[in-house]
């Protein structure tokens, strides 16, 4: 009779691992949860096995999953909408300023969105005799306040939305997030040609939380512009720009999700990568949490 035992050991034997491999299992063990794991990705990035934008990706993506569409989404102050009740010549000159490709068309007032209206479509207004605006809307998609991006994220490429009207509990437009918005989340700002680095924007203030006023900034605000939108006194002897204030505060450059509080307001690192911070959430501290620190 043929012996297979050596055909068996062969298909069932496993590679030995060294004794240096098998201690170094023992002594660190497989990560266990987000923090851990994130830690073995940074120490990885310092021995130079991936580069800063993978691992800010990477940051990215568990990021995501944090954050829902009240963090991120344009204020209904800060939108830009069309208003369908009036003659077109009268909004138009605003499509062509702002550039967009997609615009929330309301009827008369801002919690009354009846649709989106694609840039493209208005061509048809330029060749066409006769030419309804209501009849090239598309379908307004709402979502709540409370919505996670990683789930407004499936959504959108499920149903091929690029933009989403965002409500409050009472029904009530509060902003709009698209899906450019979410993207920048995981890979950094997304610039197109119509993108300009204005300063307006490094300091945009949102919804108020239950614990006061809240702003989203941009990490390369000069900390003279952030004190004189937030009216905080910071100086800027040591540093020039808030991203520079908050890394000499932590002592190294923040990663996303640190949070820590800097002379009454409470700062939250947003998106960040290996090498700077990019933009932080920054909410007032109620005097009754400082005396009681």
């Amino acid at each position: 009779m043929q012996d297979h035992s050596s055909s068996v050991k062969s298909i069932d034997a496993k590679p030995h691992r060294s004794l240096f491999e098998r201690l170094t299992a023992l002594i660190s063990p497989e990560p266990e949860n987000r923090a851990e794991l994130l830690e073995v990705l940074h120490d990885a990035h310092e021995r130079n096995l991936i580069d800063a934008d993978a691992l800010s990706m990477i940051e990215g993506v568990f990021q995501v999953s944090d954050l829902a569409a009240r963090d991120i989404m344009v204020p209904r102050s800060q939108m830009d909408t069309i208003d369908i009740g009036k003659p077109i010549e009268t909004w138009m000159p605003d499509v062509l300023s702002t550039s967009h490709s997609r615009f929330p068309a309301v009827d008369g007032e801002r919690d009354k969105v009846v649709g989106i209206l694609l840039a493209k479509d208005l061509l048809r207004y330029y060749a066409e005799e006769s030419f309804d605006v209501r009849d090239m809307l598309r379908p307004a998609i709402f979502i709540p306040e409370s919505k996670r991006l990683n789930v407004l994220l499936r959504d959108f490429r499920a149903n091929r939305n690029h933009m989403a009207i965002v409500v409050d509990e009472y029904g009530g437009v509060a902003g709009l997030i698209t899906i450019e918005d979410v993207l920048e989340q995981i890979v950094g700002d997304i610039e197109d040609e119509y993108d300009f680095d204005e300063a307006e924007d490094n300091v945009l203030a949102l919804k108020d939380s239950p614990t006061g006023p809240r702003w989203r900034v941009k990490g390369l605000t000069e900390i003279s512009q952030f004190n004189d939108e937030i009216g905080s006194r910071f100086s800027d002897e040591d540093a020039d720009t808030i991203g520079g204030l908050v890394a000499n505060h932590v002592g190294r450059v923040p990663r996303k999700g640190d949070e820590f509080d800097i002379d009454g307001l409470h700062f939250e690192v947003l998106r960040a990568d290996a090498r700077q911070t990019h933009v932080l959430l920054v909410s007032t501290i109620p005097p009754a949490s400082i005396d009681e620190e």
